[in-house]
């Protein structure tokens, strides 16, 4: 069965930091790349940090330097450390393999419910 459980969402003043977690199915995680996503009020999607199964990493511009990706292969789990927090980084964040899993006889992408991250003074 597909889950994705994101949390450690809330708010935090600009400068600050947040560390995200997120909860997959062995089915999910077990998918080469996994990565954060987000999407900001009336805007689409984005991908902001990428990992692989060997550790490499990969981050959007906008986060590079600030924003720290990292999966615990034996829990299932992966992280996201946010540091030095900005409006622009205010946005619904979802994990999910990349790219993104998807199930069914329609192949419709799977997503689970996001954490709120808002930045903000």
């Amino acid at each position: 069965q597909e889950q994705l459980v994101e949390s450690g969402g809330g708010l935090a003043q600009p400068g600050g930091s947040l560390r995200l977690s997120c909860a997959a199915s062995g089915k999910i995680f077990s998918i080469n790349a996994m990565g954060w996503y987000r999407q900001a009020p009336g805007k689409g999607r984005e991908l902001v940090a990428r990992i692989n199964s060997r550790g490499t990493t990969n981050y959007a511009d906008s986060v590079k330097g600030r924003f720290t990706i990292s999966r615990d292969n034996a829990k299932n789990t992966l992280y996201l450390q946010m540091n030095s927090l900005k409006p622009e980084d205010t946005a619904v964040y979802y994990c999910n393999s990349n790219p993104p899993y998807v199930s069914g006889p329609y192949y419709a992408e799977y997503w689970g419910k996001g954490t709120q991250v808002t930045v903000s003074s």
